[in-house]
């Protein structure tokens, strides 16, 4: 039985452009995966990030999202991020329906040893979700609610 049966499906344009990760490596890794994975496509055999440090990685993809409304948004790969600490730099990236350049993922090592990412290594993975877009409103006020401009924990901890 296939998970995501009944899932809305959208036809993506791939433009391959590294012989190092091959078509058939962009792919999801299960029939009931959300996202595809993104590989690290460098030059290098591997590179070496420190604690703290930071290294934008090539994905050897471009895409063109066929649907109007949708956008392909990039998320670290769980394993990854928690067993070591390498996470996408900015939380998410954003893949806006109109860009037509190779994706790029920077990722950021929030561990305290240096970590290695080899060529062709599982790095990121590509959802495309829709957009919701804003029409802007200028207004003097908004309307009032019971937390009103509390933030930052104003409802205290527990």
């Amino acid at each position: 039985m296939n998970p995501c049966a009944g899932n809305v499906t959208v036809e993506v344009k791939v433009r391959f452009l590294s012989e190092t990760c091959p078509p058939e490596k962009f792919a999801y890794a299960t029939e009931g995966s959300a996202g595809i994975d993104l590989r690290a496509c460098m030059a290098e055999a591997e590179v070496r990030i420190p604690p703290g440090g930071r290294h934008r990685f090539p994905t050897g993809v471009a895409v063109e999202c066929t649907m109007p409304g949708v956008a392909g948004f990039v998320y670290s790969r769980s394993g990854l991020g928690t067993k070591d600490g390498l996470v996408v730099s900015q939380g998410v990236g954003v893949i806006d329906p109109d860009y037509r350049g190779e994706i790029l993922v920077s990722l950021l090592n929030t561990s305290d040893q240096t970590r290695t990412v080899t060529r062709g290594q599982r790095i990121a993975q590509l959802v495309f979700q829709p957009i919701v877009r804003a029409l802007i409103v200028a207004e003097q006020s908004l309307t009032e609610t019971s937390r009103g401009a509390g933030g930052f924990g104003h409802t205290g901890s527990l």
